[in-house]
């Protein structure tokens, strides 16, 4: 599904500074895969991510994206992919503190309209339902509920447009340590009962342990890559 080739990434830093923030990235990850991209404050993890996300691009190698080379792709087909490929999850929530549940979960519908209108609040009760947020939160605004329901709110936006890949950066970073266990078995069950592709950036050993694969990034290099 995902296919990373000596993916470099420097940023210059005035005419005669430059760093090398990743260093010849080199991975593969399969449909169905729930895989941690860990690494301290600095790794160049989070830049790995924006390659992944489609929101950057490398200073040199290719990133295939279901056999589709993602960087030779228009700025109008990066957004669609997205939009309709990858559900982002962030570690802020990045909810509209004055809308309802509901509205939140339907917002992707605004940049991809291939959903009718008719169908759009039935499959945000079922990202909902999937997440497993209680019905009676529903028409809350967001700005009242608890850090572990606002983050369950902003994966059932990430799912809504049913993408492939699920992209979660820190997820359980501005929770407790109980409700980001929650946080992490929602991911784990929505791996293994739906079959989304789960990529978790995080920092911290115990949050990638509850994935299948961790690619260990230091350095800008991968140091490690090992499946449980």
């Amino acid at each position: 599904m995902i296919k990373c080739e000596n993916i470099t990434k420097i940023y210059q830093l005035g005419i005669n500074n430059s760093v090398e923030v990743l260093k010849d990235i080199n991975f593969e990850i399969e449909k169905g895969e729930f895989v941690a991209i860990m690494g301290p404050s600095g790794s160049g993890k989070s830049t790995l991510m924006n390659m992944l996300g489609a929101l950057d691009r490398p200073t040199s190698g290719k990133y295939f994206l279901d056999e589709k080379d993602v960087f030779d792709m228009s700025d109008e087909d990066l957004a669609a992919i997205r939009s309709e490929k990858i559900g982002f999850v962030f570690q802020s929530f990045n909810l509209l503190p004055r809308s309802t549940v509901l509205r939140n979960v339907t917002l992707p519908f605004i940049y991809n309209k291939q959903t009718p209108k008719s169908e759009r609040k039935e499959k945000a009760v079922k990202c909902l339902r999937d997440v497993g947020l209680d019905e009676d939160r529903w028409e809350h605004l967001s700005n009242q509920l608890s850090g572990g329901q606002m983050q369950r709110v902003a994966i059932a936006r990430a799912l809504v447009n049913d993408p492939g890949i699920i992209l979660a950066d820190e997820p359980t970073g501005n929770l407790d340590t109980k409700t980001g266990q929650i946080v992490l078995e929602t991911f784990k069950k929505l791996n293994r009962e739906n079959g989304h592709t789960i990529i978790l950036i995080t920092h911290d050993k115990y949050v990638a342990d509850h994935a299948d694969r961790i690619i260990e990034i230091r350095d800008g290099a991968i140091i490690s890559d090992k499946k449980k």
